[in-house]
This record gives C-alpha cells, sequence and structure tokens, in this order.
C-alpha cells in the first residue's frame, strides 16, 4: 500500500522525507529539522509527567538521542510523532522508576493524525554487527552538534549523555559545586538545541 493511502498528514510525509534523508544520507539538517519540529511537544509531555523542568530537559535531550540512534529501524505504518512519543514516555517512566517518584498518571495515550491509538514497542538493539554500525553513525550525529558548543559545555555534555554520569558524579570529576553543574547542563542542552536549529552563529 502507498504511504499516501494510508491517511498520513502533509506533516507525516514531510517528516518520512526527513527521516530517508537522516537515514540513508546522514543529512544533518534533516535531523535538526525533525529536533525542531518536536522538541517543544516532547519537553512539554515529559514536563507534564515528571513536574521537573531540569530532569525534563535531559529526557528529551535522551529521547531524541535513543530516536535518531533507533531511526534505521522506524518503519512507516505510524507516524513519526507517535514513535518518537513512545519512545520519550517509556525512557520517562524508566526514569521514574529509578527514581521512585510519585506522578500523577503514567497512563499517557498516544494517537496518530487519525485520532487511533497506538502502542508501540521500540526494540533493543541485538548487537548485530550491522546495527552497531549504524548505531555509531546515530552517535556520530549526536557528537556533530556536541562537537560544536563552547570547550567548557562540551566535556559536560559528553559526560551527561554519552559517559551517562549522574550529576553528583560528574561534579566529583570535575570538581565543581553540583548547582554549578546543573545550571551549565541547562545552559550547554539550550545551545545544543539552537545548534540543532542552525543558530550557532549566535553562540
Amino acid at each position: 500500500m502507498e504511504i499516501n493511502e494510508r491517511g498520513f498528514s502533509d506533516k507525516a510525509l514531510e517528516d518520512f522525507d526527513l527521516i530517508d534523508q537522516a537515514v540513508e544520507k546522514n543529512d544533518q539538517q534533516a535531523y535538526a529539522s525533525l529536533m525542531k519540529r518536536y522538541k517543544k511537544a516532547v519537553y512539554f509531555m515529559i514536563l507534564k509527567m515528571i513536574r521537573d523542568a531540569d530532569d525534563a530537559e535531559d529526557l528529551t535531550m535522551e529521547a531524541f538521542a535513543k530516536a535518531f540512534r533507533n531511526l534505521h529501524k522506524f518503519k512507516k505504518d505510524y507516524t513519526f510523532s507517535t514513535w518518537l512519543f513512545r519512545i520519550a514516555t517509556n525512557n520517562t517512566i524508566d526514569f521514574i522508576r529509578k527514581k521512585k517518584l510519585k506522578t500523577m498518571s503514567l497512563n499517557n495515550t498516544l494517537t496518530d493524525d487519525g485520532g487511533n491509538s497506538v502502542n508501540i514497542d521500540v526494540e533493543d538493539d541485538d548487537n548485530n554487527p550491522q546495527d552497531e554500525y549504524i548505531r555509531s553513525q546515530r552517535i556520530e550525529m549526536v557528537r556533530i552538534f556536541v562537537n560544536k558548543l563552547p570547550a567548557k559545555y562540551r566535556k559536560l555534555v559528553k559526560l551527561r549523555y554519552f559517559d551517562e554520569l549522574s550529576y553528583d558524579e560528574i561534579a566529583k570529576e570535575l570538581d565543581k559545586p553540583l548547582g554549578t553543574v546543573k545550571a551549565q547542563l541547562h545552559r550547554s542542552r539550550e545551545l545544543l538545541y539552537e545548534i540543532a536549529q542552525g543558530k550557532e552563529k549566535h553562540i
């Protein structure tokens, strides 16, 4: 069945084109466009779940990183936004479980462009050599953005998102106050989003 017979919106079809460019050509601008389209929506969805702005910013970054790492697995059976929100929701639920936070409700119903409820499972990598290579390409794409950051932010982001250290561990590693680490990571995320939207000339 042709994609345009499935009832997808124009925006969903544009997303499919961007995904093709990103996966097949490793097009940095295509990744940036996908991030720009959905960053705010993902952030506010996560913020409703956990009620903490710093953690919501972290989890938004993680959601995009996971989505980009698995973009080669995306199938056009449903919209990119539904798939992305499911990744973000699952990641946030994992975070909540780890932190044992009390939340209002985790039963967020996701709908596709046709208003239908959708439940999507994202498979983990199976350590297939080809998958590992593709995953490394996704990580390299994220690094492209990170490497455009000023040096003092670059190391913080790498420790947080690539080495997956906690705020406390980063503070000890860099011998900086915890408050400073949180503030600088917050600023680094803002800069990353600006870079992804093509605004690095202002940095």
